[in-house]
Protein backbone atom coordinates (compact mmCIF):
# COMPACT_ATOMS: atom_id res chain seq x y z
CA UNK A 1 0.00 0.00 0.00
CA UNK A 2 1.97 2.98 -1.88
CA UNK A 3 0.00 5.71 0.81
CA UNK A 4 1.99 4.04 3.88
CA UNK A 5 5.21 5.57 3.35
CA UNK A 6 6.94 8.25 5.52
CA UNK A 7 10.71 7.88 5.20
CA UNK A 8 12.83 7.92 2.29
CA UNK A 9 16.42 6.92 3.73
CA UNK A 10 17.36 3.40 2.80
CA UNK A 11 19.17 3.04 6.30
CA UNK A 12 15.76 4.41 7.75
CA UNK A 13 13.15 3.72 4.93
CA UNK A 14 12.56 0.47 6.46
CA UNK A 15 9.97 2.47 9.21
CA UNK A 16 8.50 4.07 6.58
CA UNK A 17 7.35 1.56 4.16
CA UNK A 18 4.51 0.31 4.83
CA UNK A 19 3.99 -2.33 1.90
CA UNK A 20 1.30 -4.70 2.15
CA UNK A 21 1.19 -6.80 5.11
CA UNK A 22 -2.30 -6.55 5.78
CA UNK A 23 -4.85 -7.64 8.43
CA UNK A 24 -4.95 -11.12 10.06
CA UNK A 25 -8.35 -12.92 10.02
CA UNK A 26 -11.16 -12.38 11.89
CA UNK A 27 -14.93 -13.93 11.61
CA UNK A 28 -18.02 -12.84 13.59
CA UNK A 29 -18.80 -10.41 16.96
CA UNK A 30 -18.04 -10.32 20.81
CA UNK A 31 -18.84 -7.82 23.34
CA UNK A 32 -15.25 -7.08 24.93
CA UNK A 33 -14.76 -4.43 26.88
CA UNK A 34 -13.50 -1.23 24.88
CA UNK A 35 -12.96 2.11 26.03
CA UNK A 36 -13.57 5.67 25.28
CA UNK A 37 -10.31 6.41 26.44
CA UNK A 38 -10.66 10.35 25.79
CA UNK A 39 -14.29 11.76 26.94
CA UNK A 40 -14.20 15.08 24.86
CA UNK A 41 -12.58 15.34 21.86
CA UNK A 42 -9.39 17.81 22.47
CA UNK A 43 -10.00 21.10 19.77
CA UNK A 44 -7.66 19.94 16.80
CA UNK A 45 -5.68 22.47 15.42
CA UNK A 46 -5.04 24.05 12.49
CA UNK A 47 -1.37 24.40 11.19
CA UNK A 48 -2.86 27.79 10.07
CA UNK A 49 -2.49 29.29 13.46
CA UNK A 50 1.40 28.35 12.40
CA UNK A 51 0.99 30.84 9.92
CA UNK A 52 0.76 28.27 7.07
CA UNK A 53 -2.49 27.57 5.30
CA UNK A 54 -2.06 23.25 5.48
CA UNK A 55 -5.69 21.82 5.34
CA UNK A 56 -4.78 18.90 7.19
CA UNK A 57 -6.14 19.33 10.95
CA UNK A 58 -4.30 17.47 13.67
CA UNK A 59 -4.24 16.93 17.52
CA UNK A 60 -0.60 15.65 17.12
CA UNK A 61 1.40 13.00 15.21
CA UNK A 62 -0.22 9.94 14.39
CA UNK A 63 1.16 7.80 17.24
CA UNK A 64 1.72 10.34 19.66
CA UNK A 65 -0.88 12.10 22.35
CA UNK A 66 -1.01 8.77 24.13
CA UNK A 67 -4.36 9.55 26.71
CA UNK A 68 -2.84 6.62 29.21
CA UNK A 69 -0.93 8.25 31.76
CA UNK A 70 1.72 6.34 33.00
CA UNK A 71 3.07 7.36 36.25
CA UNK A 72 1.40 8.28 39.71
CA UNK A 73 2.85 11.03 42.03
CA UNK A 74 3.21 8.05 44.41
CA UNK A 75 3.87 4.80 44.10
CA UNK A 76 1.49 3.76 46.82
CA UNK A 77 -1.60 4.84 44.23
CA UNK A 78 -3.83 2.19 43.44
CA UNK A 79 -2.90 2.94 39.64
CA UNK A 80 0.98 2.32 39.72
CA UNK A 81 2.88 0.10 38.07
CA UNK A 82 4.02 -1.24 42.28
CA UNK A 83 0.51 -1.03 43.12
CA UNK A 84 -1.11 -2.45 40.24
CA UNK A 85 1.02 -5.01 40.00
CA UNK A 86 0.77 -6.49 43.53
CA UNK A 87 -3.18 -6.41 42.74
CA UNK A 88 -3.04 -8.16 39.73
CA UNK A 89 -0.50 -11.24 41.47
CA UNK A 90 -2.80 -11.26 43.93
CA UNK A 91 -5.68 -12.29 41.53
CA UNK A 92 -4.11 -14.47 39.29
CA UNK A 93 -3.08 -16.67 42.65
CA UNK A 94 -6.58 -16.09 43.99
CA UNK A 95 -8.92 -16.49 40.92
CA UNK A 96 -10.84 -14.35 42.66
CA UNK A 97 -12.86 -11.38 39.97
CA UNK A 98 -11.02 -8.20 39.75
CA UNK A 99 -11.93 -5.54 42.04
CA UNK A 100 -14.28 -2.99 41.13
CA UNK A 101 -11.25 -0.35 41.38
CA UNK A 102 -9.39 -0.30 40.40
CA UNK A 103 -10.26 -2.11 37.07
CA UNK A 104 -8.00 -4.28 34.93
CA UNK A 105 -8.18 -4.06 30.83
CA UNK A 106 -6.01 -6.36 28.74
CA UNK A 107 -5.06 -5.80 25.24
CA UNK A 108 -3.85 -8.96 23.37
CA UNK A 109 -1.28 -9.03 20.64
CA UNK A 110 -0.61 -11.27 18.22
CA UNK A 111 2.92 -10.92 16.04
CA UNK A 112 2.89 -7.35 16.80
CA UNK A 113 -0.66 -7.26 15.57
CA UNK A 114 -3.27 -5.51 18.30
CA UNK A 115 -7.13 -6.87 18.73
CA UNK A 116 -9.38 -4.79 17.62
CA UNK A 117 -13.05 -4.41 15.78
CA UNK A 118 -15.11 -2.13 13.84
CA UNK A 119 -17.99 0.04 14.41
CA UNK A 120 -20.66 2.40 12.25
CA UNK A 121 -21.62 5.41 13.77
CA UNK A 122 -24.46 6.68 11.72
CA UNK A 123 -24.81 9.08 14.04
CA UNK A 124 -21.55 10.91 13.72
CA UNK A 125 -20.14 9.80 10.40
CA UNK A 126 -22.64 8.92 8.27
CA UNK A 127 -22.72 5.05 8.45
CA UNK A 128 -18.53 5.24 8.08
CA UNK A 129 -16.93 2.23 9.48
CA UNK A 130 -14.09 3.25 12.96
CA UNK A 131 -12.13 0.69 14.51
CA UNK A 132 -11.32 0.38 18.30
CA UNK A 133 -9.07 -1.77 19.98
CA UNK A 134 -10.42 -4.98 21.47
CA UNK A 135 -10.22 -4.77 25.39
CA UNK A 136 -10.88 -7.40 27.23
CA UNK A 137 -11.38 -7.57 31.25
CA UNK A 138 -8.99 -9.49 33.46
CA UNK A 139 -11.11 -12.22 33.72
CA UNK A 140 -12.34 -12.65 29.81
CA UNK A 141 -8.66 -12.77 29.14
CA UNK A 142 -8.23 -15.66 31.49
CA UNK A 143 -11.00 -17.42 29.77
CA UNK A 144 -9.60 -17.20 26.55
CA UNK A 145 -6.50 -18.21 27.73
CA UNK A 146 -7.08 -21.06 29.96
CA UNK A 147 -6.92 -24.16 27.27
CA UNK A 148 -4.00 -22.20 25.18
CA UNK A 149 -0.34 -22.80 25.03
CA UNK A 150 0.02 -18.63 26.55
CA UNK A 151 0.48 -18.69 30.57
CA UNK A 152 -1.39 -15.71 31.81
CA UNK A 153 1.19 -14.67 35.04
CA UNK A 154 2.24 -11.78 36.22
CA UNK A 155 5.10 -11.99 33.76
CA UNK A 156 3.16 -12.42 31.09
CA UNK A 157 1.59 -8.71 31.00
CA UNK A 158 2.74 -6.03 30.82
CA UNK A 159 1.90 -2.46 32.20
CA UNK A 160 0.71 0.50 30.06
CA UNK A 161 -0.75 3.07 32.31
CA UNK A 162 -3.95 4.13 33.85
CA UNK A 163 -6.76 6.61 33.18
CA UNK A 164 -7.63 7.77 36.82
CA UNK A 165 -11.54 9.64 35.80
CA UNK A 166 -11.90 6.14 34.48
CA UNK A 167 -10.82 3.94 37.19
CA UNK A 168 -9.18 1.69 34.88
CA UNK A 169 -5.41 0.34 34.25
CA UNK A 170 -4.15 -1.02 31.28
CA UNK A 171 -2.06 -3.73 30.50
CA UNK A 172 -0.69 -5.40 27.17
CA UNK A 173 -0.78 -9.41 26.07
CA UNK A 174 1.44 -11.46 23.25
CA UNK A 175 -0.93 -14.01 22.91
CA UNK A 176 1.12 -15.52 19.29
CA UNK A 177 1.38 -18.66 20.53
CA UNK A 178 -1.98 -19.23 21.27
CA UNK A 179 -2.76 -20.60 18.38
CA UNK A 180 -6.74 -20.98 18.83
CA UNK A 181 -7.29 -17.62 19.18
CA UNK A 182 -7.60 -16.55 16.13
CA UNK A 183 -11.10 -18.42 15.24
CA UNK A 184 -12.00 -17.68 18.60
CA UNK A 185 -11.94 -14.23 18.49
CA UNK A 186 -13.02 -13.93 14.94
CA UNK A 187 -15.77 -15.74 16.00
CA UNK A 188 -17.36 -12.41 17.36
CA UNK A 189 -16.27 -10.18 14.97
CA UNK A 190 -12.47 -9.54 16.31
CA UNK A 191 -9.92 -9.51 14.45
CA UNK A 192 -5.83 -9.02 14.82
CA UNK A 193 -4.92 -6.11 12.44
CA UNK A 194 -1.30 -4.85 11.46
CA UNK A 195 -0.23 -1.42 12.95
CA UNK A 196 0.01 -0.17 10.00
CA UNK A 197 -2.88 -1.07 8.56
CA UNK A 198 -4.87 0.67 11.41
CA UNK A 199 -2.35 4.10 11.43
CA UNK A 200 -3.91 4.72 7.80
CA UNK A 201 -7.44 3.66 8.65
CA UNK A 202 -7.35 6.20 11.62
CA UNK A 203 -9.33 9.39 10.62
CA UNK A 204 -6.90 11.68 11.70
CA UNK A 205 -9.10 14.81 12.79
CA UNK A 206 -10.99 11.87 15.34
CA UNK A 207 -9.19 12.88 18.51
CA UNK A 208 -10.40 9.06 20.10
CA UNK A 209 -9.12 7.43 17.10
CA UNK A 210 -6.07 9.26 17.48
CA UNK A 211 -5.39 8.58 20.78
CA UNK A 212 -6.36 4.82 20.49
CA UNK A 213 -3.80 4.25 17.61
CA UNK A 214 -1.36 6.24 20.11
CA UNK A 215 -1.88 3.64 22.88
CA UNK A 216 -1.60 0.19 20.16
CA UNK A 217 1.48 2.08 19.28
CA UNK A 218 3.02 2.03 22.95
CA UNK A 219 2.07 -1.27 23.74
CA UNK A 220 3.29 -2.89 20.36
CA UNK A 221 6.31 -1.25 21.62
CA UNK A 222 7.04 -2.38 25.01
CA UNK A 223 6.04 -5.94 23.44
CA UNK A 224 8.27 -5.74 20.65
CA UNK A 225 10.99 -4.90 23.17
CA UNK A 226 10.28 -7.57 25.36
CA UNK A 227 10.40 -10.49 22.38
CA UNK A 228 13.92 -8.40 21.18
CA UNK A 229 15.56 -8.04 24.63
CA UNK A 230 15.07 -11.64 26.03
CA UNK A 231 18.87 -12.44 26.81
CA UNK A 232 21.19 -10.32 28.73
CA UNK A 233 23.34 -8.47 26.07
CA UNK A 234 26.43 -8.21 28.33
CA UNK A 235 26.21 -11.93 29.40
CA UNK A 236 23.94 -13.82 27.68
CA UNK A 237 21.95 -14.69 30.39
CA UNK A 238 17.86 -14.73 30.46
CA UNK A 239 16.34 -11.28 31.52
CA UNK A 240 13.57 -11.13 34.01
CA UNK A 241 10.61 -8.39 33.80
CA UNK A 242 10.75 -6.10 36.29
CA UNK A 243 8.91 -3.28 37.33
CA UNK A 244 5.64 -4.64 36.08
CA UNK A 245 7.29 -5.32 32.48
CA UNK A 246 8.60 -1.50 32.36
CA UNK A 247 12.11 -2.70 32.67
CA UNK A 248 13.89 -6.09 32.66
CA UNK A 249 17.03 -7.23 34.54
CA UNK A 250 19.94 -9.84 34.37
CA UNK A 251 18.76 -13.13 35.81
CA UNK A 252 22.91 -13.78 36.25
CA UNK A 253 23.57 -12.93 39.82
CA UNK A 254 26.83 -11.74 38.82
CA UNK A 255 25.60 -9.43 36.28
CA UNK A 256 22.61 -7.63 37.56
CA UNK A 257 22.18 -5.40 34.84
CA UNK A 258 18.95 -3.38 33.90
CA UNK A 259 17.33 -3.35 30.46
CA UNK A 260 15.03 -0.42 29.78
CA UNK A 261 12.96 -0.04 26.84
CA UNK A 262 14.73 0.60 23.33
CA UNK A 263 13.74 4.01 21.28
CA UNK A 264 16.09 4.43 18.16
CA UNK A 265 16.49 8.33 16.94
CA UNK A 266 16.36 9.13 13.42
CA UNK A 267 16.29 12.48 11.42
CA UNK A 268 14.27 13.20 8.83
CA UNK A 269 14.47 16.79 6.88
CA UNK A 270 13.37 18.53 4.29
CA UNK A 271 16.31 20.48 2.77
CA UNK A 272 15.11 23.68 1.47
CA UNK A 273 16.92 25.44 -1.54
CA UNK A 274 15.66 29.37 -0.10
CA UNK A 275 17.22 31.11 -3.46
CA UNK A 276 15.26 29.16 -6.02
CA UNK A 277 12.22 28.04 -3.90
CA UNK A 278 13.01 24.66 -4.00
CA UNK A 279 13.16 21.74 -1.92
CA UNK A 280 15.03 17.82 -2.40
CA UNK A 281 12.63 15.12 -2.29
CA UNK A 282 14.00 12.04 -3.10
CA UNK A 283 12.76 8.45 -4.12
CA UNK A 284 14.05 4.68 -3.02
CA UNK A 285 13.64 1.70 -5.44
CA UNK A 286 10.93 0.86 -3.05
CA UNK A 287 8.83 3.18 -3.66
CA UNK A 288 5.97 3.09 -5.77
CA UNK A 289 5.78 5.14 -8.72
CA UNK A 290 5.34 8.97 -8.42
CA UNK A 291 6.02 8.67 -4.80
CA UNK A 292 8.59 11.13 -3.53
CA UNK A 293 9.41 12.13 0.36
CA UNK A 294 12.28 13.65 2.38
CA UNK A 295 15.82 12.32 3.66
CA UNK A 296 15.70 10.18 6.75
CA UNK A 297 18.85 8.43 8.76
CA UNK A 298 19.57 7.11 11.57
CA UNK A 299 22.22 9.35 14.25
CA UNK A 300 25.18 7.74 14.66
CA UNK A 301 27.00 7.18 18.32
CA UNK A 302 28.37 10.30 19.41
CA UNK A 303 26.41 12.72 17.38
CA UNK A 304 24.19 15.81 17.45
CA UNK A 305 20.75 15.94 16.00
CA UNK A 306 22.02 19.07 13.44
CA UNK A 307 24.89 16.64 12.51
CA UNK A 308 23.18 14.62 11.04
CA UNK A 309 20.65 15.98 9.15
CA UNK A 310 24.13 17.43 7.57
CA UNK A 311 26.11 14.47 7.79
CA UNK A 312 22.82 11.94 5.83
CA UNK A 313 22.36 15.08 3.63
CA UNK A 314 25.79 15.05 2.30
CA UNK A 315 26.13 11.54 2.27
CA UNK A 316 22.76 10.83 0.56
CA UNK A 317 22.45 13.46 -2.07
CA UNK A 318 26.00 15.29 -1.65
CA UNK A 319 24.44 18.26 -0.49
CA UNK A 320 25.79 20.79 2.19
CA UNK A 321 23.87 21.98 4.62
CA UNK A 322 23.94 25.12 6.90
CA UNK A 323 21.14 26.02 8.87
CA UNK A 324 19.14 23.14 10.71
CA UNK A 325 15.31 24.17 12.15
CA UNK A 326 13.39 21.52 14.34
CA UNK A 327 10.45 21.45 13.84
CA UNK A 328 8.54 18.35 15.54
CA UNK A 329 9.07 14.90 16.43
CA UNK A 330 7.10 11.77 15.92
CA UNK A 331 7.39 8.39 17.51
CA UNK A 332 7.34 5.56 14.98
CA UNK A 333 6.44 2.05 16.46
CA UNK A 334 5.98 0.26 13.11
CA UNK A 335 9.55 0.14 11.78
CA UNK A 336 11.37 -2.89 10.78
CA UNK A 337 12.03 -6.25 12.63
CA UNK A 338 14.40 -5.96 15.84
CA UNK A 339 13.55 -1.63 16.32
CA UNK A 340 10.82 -1.82 18.58
CA UNK A 341 10.00 1.94 18.15
CA UNK A 342 12.09 4.52 16.64
CA UNK A 343 11.74 8.13 17.10
CA UNK A 344 11.57 10.54 14.25
CA UNK A 345 12.91 13.64 14.74
CA UNK A 346 11.70 16.66 12.17
CA UNK A 347 13.99 19.16 10.46
CA UNK A 348 14.22 21.90 7.90
CA UNK A 349 17.63 21.83 6.50
CA UNK A 350 19.17 24.79 4.50
CA UNK A 351 21.00 23.68 1.63
CA UNK A 352 24.56 25.21 1.04
CA UNK A 353 25.22 24.02 -1.94
CA UNK A 354 22.78 22.58 -4.97
CA UNK A 355 24.36 20.11 -7.00
CA UNK A 356 23.04 16.63 -6.74
CA UNK A 357 25.30 13.68 -6.43
CA UNK A 358 22.96 10.61 -5.33
CA UNK A 359 24.19 7.77 -3.22
CA UNK A 360 22.66 4.87 -5.46
CA UNK A 361 23.02 2.23 -2.55
CA UNK A 362 20.74 4.41 -0.35
CA UNK A 363 18.57 6.52 -2.93
CA UNK A 364 16.77 5.33 -6.20
CA UNK A 365 17.04 9.57 -7.51
CA UNK A 366 16.51 13.24 -5.51
CA UNK A 367 15.32 16.05 -7.71
CA UNK A 368 14.99 19.45 -6.37
CA UNK A 369 10.87 20.53 -6.38
CA UNK A 370 9.42 23.95 -6.92
CA UNK A 371 6.97 25.21 -4.32
CA UNK A 372 4.10 25.03 -6.99
CA UNK A 373 4.81 21.16 -7.57
CA UNK A 374 4.53 20.35 -4.16
CA UNK A 375 1.53 21.98 -3.63
CA UNK A 376 -0.21 19.96 -7.02
CA UNK A 377 1.01 16.77 -5.10
CA UNK A 378 -0.25 18.00 -1.44
CA UNK A 379 -3.70 18.75 -3.65
CA UNK A 380 -4.03 15.52 -6.02
CA UNK A 381 -3.33 13.05 -3.33
CA UNK A 382 -6.74 11.82 -2.04
CA UNK A 383 -5.46 10.99 1.49
CA UNK A 384 -9.28 11.08 3.12
CA UNK A 385 -10.15 8.41 0.50
CA UNK A 386 -7.16 6.15 1.23
CA UNK A 387 -8.27 6.60 5.08
CA UNK A 388 -11.64 5.52 4.25
CA UNK A 389 -10.80 2.96 1.85
CA UNK A 390 -8.80 1.12 5.09
CA UNK A 391 -11.22 1.55 7.02
CA UNK A 392 -13.54 -0.05 4.94
CA UNK A 393 -11.35 -2.89 4.94
CA UNK A 394 -10.47 -3.44 8.51
CA UNK A 395 -14.77 -3.44 9.08
CA UNK A 396 -15.29 -6.34 6.19
CA UNK A 397 -12.24 -8.29 7.76
CA UNK A 398 -13.88 -7.97 11.23
CA UNK A 399 -16.69 -8.73 9.91
CA UNK A 400 -15.59 -12.13 8.27
CA UNK A 401 -16.19 -10.84 4.51
CA UNK A 402 -13.68 -12.12 2.03
CA UNK A 403 -11.65 -10.16 -0.16
CA UNK A 404 -13.01 -7.02 -1.75
CA UNK A 405 -11.63 -3.41 -2.56
CA UNK A 406 -7.82 -3.22 -3.59
CA UNK A 407 -6.23 -0.84 -0.94
CA UNK A 408 -3.22 -0.19 -3.16
CA UNK A 409 -5.85 2.12 -5.87
CA UNK A 410 -3.39 4.73 -7.09
CA UNK A 411 -3.33 8.46 -5.94
CA UNK A 412 -5.18 10.48 -8.68
CA UNK A 413 -6.77 13.79 -9.47
CA UNK A 414 -10.50 14.39 -9.83
CA UNK A 415 -10.51 14.29 -13.74
CA UNK A 416 -8.78 10.54 -13.46
CA UNK A 417 -5.47 11.13 -14.48
CA UNK A 418 -2.61 10.36 -12.62
CA UNK A 419 -1.17 12.79 -10.69
CA UNK A 420 2.22 13.50 -11.16
CA UNK A 421 4.00 12.60 -7.93
CA UNK A 422 2.57 12.70 -4.73
CA UNK A 423 3.96 12.44 -0.94
CA UNK A 424 3.15 10.52 2.27
CA UNK A 425 0.16 10.95 3.91
CA UNK A 426 -0.84 12.76 7.10
CA UNK A 427 0.29 10.05 9.48
CA UNK A 428 3.94 10.83 8.53
CA UNK A 429 5.96 13.60 9.99
CA UNK A 430 7.73 13.71 6.04
CA UNK A 431 3.90 14.72 4.95
CA UNK A 432 3.80 17.79 7.67
CA UNK A 433 7.66 18.92 6.70
CA UNK A 434 6.44 19.10 3.11
CA UNK A 435 3.20 20.88 3.70
CA UNK A 436 3.94 22.92 5.71
CA UNK A 437 7.15 24.43 3.74
CA UNK A 438 4.91 24.52 0.63
CA UNK A 439 1.98 26.00 2.63
CA UNK A 440 4.31 28.90 4.28
CA UNK A 441 3.79 32.03 4.60
CA UNK A 442 6.76 35.04 4.17
CA UNK A 443 6.18 37.91 6.87
CA UNK A 444 8.23 40.82 6.72
CA UNK A 445 10.57 39.04 4.21
CA UNK A 446 11.24 35.88 6.31
CA UNK A 447 9.79 32.49 5.94
CA UNK A 448 7.97 31.14 8.88
CA UNK A 449 7.10 27.65 8.50
CA UNK A 450 4.47 25.14 11.41
CA UNK A 451 6.90 24.16 14.13
CA UNK A 452 5.14 21.67 15.78
CA UNK A 453 1.62 20.51 15.61
CA UNK A 454 -0.99 20.51 18.08
CA UNK A 455 0.36 21.90 21.51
Amino acid sequence: MFFLLSLSSTSAAGAAIAASNFISLSKKSLSLHYLSLIKTARKPYSCSQFSTTMSINLNSHAFAGNPIRLKTPKSSDPFSPTSAFQTLKTLLLSHTHEPSSPDFKVLPFRKGRPLVGSVCDASGSGGKPSWHLGWLSLGECRAFLENSEVNLNEDSLVYLGFTAEDDDVYWAIDVSEATGLVSEFGARQFCFVELRTLMVATDWIDAKAMGELAVAGHARALLEWHTSSRFCGYCGAKTVPMDAGRRKSCSNELCKRRVYPRVDPVVIMLVIDKENDRALLSRQSRFVPRMWSCLAGFIEPGESLEEAVRRETWEEAGIEVGEVVYHSSQPWPVGPSGIPCQLMVGFFAYAKSLEINVDKEELEDAKWHSREDVKKALTFAEYKKAQRTAADRVDQICKGVEKGQNLSADFSVESGELASMFIPGPFAIAHHLISSWANQVVVNGAETHSKQPGF
